[in-house]
C-alpha cells in the first residue's frame, strides 16, 4: 500500500512537472503596413512582456507572408493581421483575429489563457 502511494506521488509530480514546463508562446501574425499591428506595437508591445501575461506566453511575431516556421501548427489559415494565436507545445489552442484595442485584447488574451490552463501567477 506504501509503495502504491509514493508511486501515485511520484506520477502527480512528474505530470505537473510537465505540464508546467509546456511551451507556450503568443504568436502574433503580422505584416508590413498592417495599421492595427502599429496600433498594437504602440499600445501594448512595450508593456507585453513585463505582464504575467507576457511571463506566461511569451510574444513570438511571424509574417503572415514568410513560409510558417516549422514547430507550429495551426487549426485553419491564418487570413488577417494581426492574429494572435495561443500555441502549447506547437499546437494552436486558440486565437484572436484582429486587434480591438487594449482592454479588449487584455480581456480576450487572459479567457485564452484561462481557457487552455495557463498559469498567469508566476
Amino acid at each position: 500500500m506504501v509503495l502504491r502511494t509514493l508511486i501515485f506521488s511520484l506520477l502527480l509530480s512528474l505530470a505537473s512537472t510537465l505540464s508546467a514546463t509546456a511551451d507556450t508562446v503568443l504568436v502574433m501574425v503580422e505584416e508590413k503596413g498592417c495599421i492595427w499591428c502599429a496600433r498594437w506595437n504602440k499600445e501594448i508591445s512595450h508593456i507585453y512582456p513585463k505582464t504575467a501575461e507576457g511571463a506566461a506566453a511569451p510574444l513570438r511575431r511571424i509574417d503572415i507572408h514568410a513560409p510558417r516556421p516549422d514547430g507550429l501548427t495551426f487549426k485553419r489559415s491564418l487570413n488577417f493581421t494581426p492574429t494572435f494565436v495561443l500555441v502549447i507545445d506547437g499546437q494552436e489552442v486558440s486565437r484572436i483575429e484582429g486587434y480591438p484595442g487594449e482592454d479588449f485584447f487584455w480581456g480576450l488574451l487572459g479567457q485564452m489563457l484561462r481557457d487552455a490552463k495557463v498559469d498567469v501567477t508566476g
